[in-house]
């Protein structure tokens, strides 16, 4: 009996979303409810039935999202394309507009009970009350009740908008506003060949599969567009549009100093200090790796938030002391050098603990004996440094900083809340900000450019994910490469 209800709503699922339009989707889940009761209704698929669930939500959340987002990104899909070539026809179809020649003003009225229309051509409807759609006027009297209140006449609203008045000459006239009836005129007929005609100008519009717009043979593309699929034009455009290039390899490079600036700069500052509070004869270790490791245990939002009043040109604390010291106050939000040098300082800020707290447990697992056999041979802390401690501990840590980097790479909320981007660039052709990294570039095309290029972002998007896959593999075989 459960069985059968399950494929039965397994089924009803898949119709609505095909009727939806939503076709792919409508077989996805059919087959994931189709095998889940097949699966735990058999008493043969015992290990699948602890294994079904991690499977089908890796399928669900993390394949479906990345295979539409590839797709997405062979398409011309942005806010001036958002819907189907159907649905741009139907809605250019049922555009009107009413013939103010053919104006009429009307009253309610109550006679006996019933609602009657009055028009001021001086025709008057049977009672409304039970009337079919089309009521036919008929030239008499005003009726002598007071026509109805504004209230009531809103009350009364969509049964109006529903009429359809058959005047003695064989117009029709429709519901035009709270106190007028009128002819409805179309805008726009369908051909037979698919096209579009304008009523007003007797212009054919075509459907253009390149563009995704109805065009006329003047090129005048219509709003809105349609989707279709425009091959590898959005990876090109990476490449051979110069006014998206600039920016965009300017970007990229950005993004990889970014991410490797950052893990140099923290890997540096963390394991010097984890091998300055490895000295035993340093007092208060405990305290001084308690203090340093704040900055990891505090929301790293709040620090950001922090650090961008302390940058202020006016009212932070930087420039405060700056201008104390030296008489200079920079400008670190409006200069693009400046603002990527504090977007340095403040992720190595935010990042150093981590490494700190990393390097400590492996210094940890170094032997002693190493040292103190340096230490007879006369040798000096920094050669301890480069000749025993930095080879032991580079191997297991690079796979920690190789998955630093990819953090980095796309370390979205550091750039949104502390530069939003900005400098941005001048004269281009979708905003971009010189502190921007491809992430954030990628979020901004999408989502607040005023063009909203959800194509280009997710073509953007599927070449971060290359990249994040490929080190995701260097660091398996880095960590592959330890165990051995």
């Amino acid at each position: 009996m459960l069985p059968g209800l399950a494929v039965l709503l397994a089924l009803w699922l898949g119709y609505s979303m095909i009727l939806a339009g939503q076709a792919v989707a409508a077989v996805g889940v059919v087959a994931l409810g189709l095998l889940a009761i097949h699966l735990y209704a058999s008493s043969t698929t015992l290990a699948w039935k602890y294994l079904f669930p991690g499977v089908a939500g890796m399928l669900v959340f993390v394949a479906f999202p990345l295979l539409y987002t590839v797709q997405i990104g062979f398409t011309n899909y942005s806010s001036a394309h958002l819907l189907t070539e159907q649905r741009v026809r139907d809605y250019l179809l049922e555009q009107t507009e009413v013939d103010e020649a053919s104006l009429q003003t009307f009253t309610l009225h109550r006679e006996g009970g019933a609602l009657v229309l009055a028009l001021s051509g001086g025709l008057v409807s049977g009672p409304l009350d039970n009337s079919p759609r089309t009521i036919t006027m008929r030239p008499s009297a005003r009726p002598a009740s007071e026509p109805l209140p504004m209230r009531e006449v809103i009350r009364e609203r969509e049964r109006l908008m529903a009429l359809e008045l058959l005047m003695p000459d064989g117009k029709r006239l429709h519901y035009a506003g709270l106190r007028e009836f009128g002819v409805i005129q179309p805008l726009w007929k369908a051909q037979a060949d698919g096209s579009l005609l304008q009523v007003a100008t007797q212009t054919i519009y075509r459907p253009n599969p390149d563009r995704g717009n109805f065009v006329n043979q003047r090129g005048e593309a219509l709003q809105p567009g349609y989707q279709v699929g425009i091959g590898w034009t959005n990876y090109s455009r990476m490449l051979f549009d110069p006014d998206f290039r600039g920016p965009f390899v300017s970007i990229f490079v950005w993004t990889v100093a970014f991410a490797a600036l950052t893990v140099l700069f923290s890997t540096a500052l963390g394991m010097a200090l984890a091998v300055l509070l490895n000295w035993e004869r340093l007092k208060y270790r405990t305290l001084y790796r308690t203090l340093l490791f704040l900055p990891y245990a505090v929301p790293g939002f709040i620090s950001i938030l922090v650090f961008k009043g302390l940058f202020n040109q006016n009212f932070g604390e930087i420039n405060a002391i700056l201008d104390a010291l030296f008489g200079i106050r920079p400008a670190w939000f409006a200069d693009p050098a400046l603002a990527r040098t504090m977007l340095l300082v403040v992720n190595t800020w935010l990042g150093y603990p981590y490494i700190m707290v990393l390097c400590t447990g492996l210094l940890k697992a170094i032997p002693a004996d190493l040292y103190e056999a340096s230490a007879l041979a006369g040798a000096k802390p920094l050669t301890n440094f480069f000749r025993i401690t930095a080879p032991l501990i580079a191997k297991p840590l690079t796979p920690l900083l190789i998955s630093a980097f990819a953090f980095n790479f796309n370390n979205f909320v550091l750039i949104s809340l502390l530069t939003d981007g900005r400098p941005d660039y001048l004269n281009t052709k979708l905003p971009a900000g010189t502190t921007d990294i491809l992430v954030s570039y990628t979020y901004r095309i999408a989502f607040t450019d005023s063009g909203q290029n959800f194509g280009l972002a997710a073509a953007i998007s599927t070449l971060i994910f290359v990249m994040v896959a490929l080190m995701s593999i260097l660091q398996l075989r880095s960590m592959s490469k330890v165990k051995s």
